[in-house]
């Protein structure tokens, strides 16, 4: 708990039952003022009235006319000041009986008269006796609580006297004990306050403060300077490029590699700022573009005569000082890695696989153009087991022949080679060719495509008319591989903003959506799925949207059937 907090409800309680005890002070001394009052005006006055009463009685012999008005002035004082039970009727006997007196006086009649008076008198005298008890009672009420409240008071006034002191200085005194040993270099010291968040708080700036004195006390010059020379011989011996800079952009920090393949001289940029530097150097101000923008192409750079592939990374420099919790930002290192190894390697493979493409092509085609002269029976009969087997030979030499023209498509890709003929382009015609290259196929499991077009006859599409119709024949293809007999497979044109998308939809088996990331990798085909292809269609057909400026893309769930789409710009 705060030790504001502590003093405000120790001082604040004191105050509150000060308050209390005059309140209920005044109460009670109030009371007892009404009870008096109640004496004197009830019991005081009645008595008072019945004594001139009997007096002026006494001097009706001598001097009856004056005494008889005296008579009934305080009778008539006496009849308003009725208070006590059994007073009125007395009041009344006593009006009654002087009435009779001074139509026929008597002594009879005078006795019954004091003997009424009496009454009165004795009735407020016992009122007065039992107020009196009251006013007693109310009075030992008032003592028992001013006493209480008092004893209370005094409790904590005295518990803050000898507390409150003690638990103020008694950290204070720490504290200047632990200054002194921090003075005297002595800055193990730590202090430990329990109790108040304010001391807490304290305890832990002065620790924070001793262990930051002891981090630099316990590093030399000489030590610093001697693992600054160790990164840095660390740091030029690596085979990257490494450029360093700090959070305002200023270069504190460049590898022998880097300096080679930006020309650069490590006394000319070493303090001065990326951007100086990118005005007269073209590398410097392409890694500065990309340094916000990170770029997953590949960087080319020219030196010794030889084409070099490096790749840029950012990494941020953040840190947590001694004592904090929140990291602090404190600049970035870009690291340049040298792929071109595997850029050679991925060069000899992709010439590789067109190389070997082209030349399987050929043959491939001549086994093709066989099969079907065998086919013919132009060289004789065939019986049903050759016939049967030509059918297989056929089947399998197409296969083969879709596959070499995946892998020539592949090795386009790769290579950056590929040729895209750009034009305007009719989004009915391209599905409607794209159904008939797969006609025969569907026919096969009697599955009909059905086609629905949400734009206009003037919507055109800025793309590659063969390519698109490429991905839109891969997509109808597996759609009908993986549907079942006697199907449906839908396919949606529609206009969305700025783009026309064609989805295609089927109702097969569907995708788990945790291969919807990885299904237009090179080479993936979906676990448990009949693996009849390379699984390099999707990937081509990738490929072939992006480079149009469009977008692919697939919805799918088990046993929902699955949409494959892409979008592409409106001409």
């Amino acid at each position: 708990m705060k030790l504001k907090t502590k003093l405000t409800l120790g001082v604040g309680l004191l105050f509150f039952l000060i308050v209390l005890l005059s309140v209920m002070g005044s109460v009670y001394i109030n009371k007892l003022k009404s009870d008096t009052e109640k004496i004197l005006i009830a019991n005081y006055n009645s008595i008072e009235f019945s004594k001139n009463m009997l007096l002026a009685l006494d001097k009706i012999k001598s001097d009856s006319l004056i005494a008889i008005k005296d008579f009934q002035k305080n009778s008539a004082l006496q009849e308003k000041n009725l208070t006590e039970f059994g007073e009125k009727e007395a009041t009344q006997n006593l009006n009654l009986h002087f009435k009779n007196y001074l139509q026929q006086p008597s002594d009879d009649k005078e006795k019954l008269i004091r003997e009424d008076l009496v009454t009165i008198m004795s009735l407020n005298m016992k009122g007065i006796e039992r107020k009196s008890d009251i006013a007693i009672i109310t009075a030992e009420n008032a003592t028992f609580w001013i006493v209480s409240l008092g004893t209370v008071c005094f409790l904590i006034a005295f518990i803050l006297l000898f507390n409150l002191p003690q638990t103020i200085a008694e950290p204070i005194n720490q504290l200047t004990f632990s200054i002194r040993q921090i003075a005297n270099k002595n800055y193990n010291e730590r202090v430990h306050f329990k109790g108040s968040e304010e001391f807490n708080d304290l305890a832990n700036s002065f620790n924070i403060m001793a262990e930051k004195l002891q981090e630099y006390e316990s590093s030399t010059l000489s030590k610093q300077l001697m693992d600054k020379k160790r990164i840095e011989t660390l740091v030029n011996n690596m085979h990257d490029a490494v450029i360093g800079l700090d959070e305002n952009h200023f270069i504190y920090m460049i590898n022998d590699e880097a300096l080679k393949i930006t020309n650069l001289n490590k006394e000319e940029i070493i303090g001065k700022t990326v951007h100086e530097v990118a005005v007269n150097n073209d590398l410097v101000r392409e890694l500065l573009k990309n340094m916000d923008h990170p770029v997953k192409e590949p960087i080319k750079i020219v030196t010794d005569n030889k084409e070099n592939y490096f790749e840029q990374d950012i990494i941020p420099i953040n840190i947590v000082k001694t004592g904090e919790k929140e990291k602090k930002y404190i600049g970035r290192v870009i690291l340049l890695r040298n792929i071109t190894p595997f850029k050679e390697l991925d060069f000899a493979k992709t010439n590789f696989i067109a190389t070997i493409s082209h030349e399987l092509k050929t043959p491939i085609s001549a086994i093709k153009m066989g099969v079907q002269l065998l086919g013919n029976q132009k060289f004789g009969e065939l019986n049903d087991q050759q016939k049967e087997l030509l059918k297989s030979i056929n089947e399998d030499g197409q296969r083969l022949l879709d596959i070499t023209g995946e892998l020539l498509n592949l090795s386009q890709v790769e290579t950056g080679n590929i040729r895209l003929n750009i034009e305007n382009c009719s989004p009915k015609e391209i599905v409607h060719a794209a159904i008939k290259n797969v006609e025969k196929l569907a026919e096969q499991k009697n599955i009909s495509i059905n086609s629905q077009f949400s734009i206009n006859d003037n919507d055109f599409v800025s793309a590659d008319f063969d390519k698109t119709v490429w991905v839109m024949n891969n997509f109808l293809s597996n759609a009908i591989k993986h549907s079942f007999q006697d199907e449906n497979i839908h396919i949606l044109v529609e206009k969305i903003d700025s783009n026309i998308k064609f989805s295609i939809t089927d109702t097969g088996k569907g995708i788990d959506e945790k291969y919807h990331r990885q299904i237009f990798d090179r080479y993936f085909q979906v676990p448990g799925e009949h693996q009849n292809g390379t699984g390099l269609g999707l990937a081509i057909s990738k490929n072939f949207i992006e480079k149009q400026h469009g977008e692919i893309g697939v919805n799918s769930s088990l046993n929902q059937g699955s949409t494959f789409y892409f979008s592409l710009p409106l001409a």
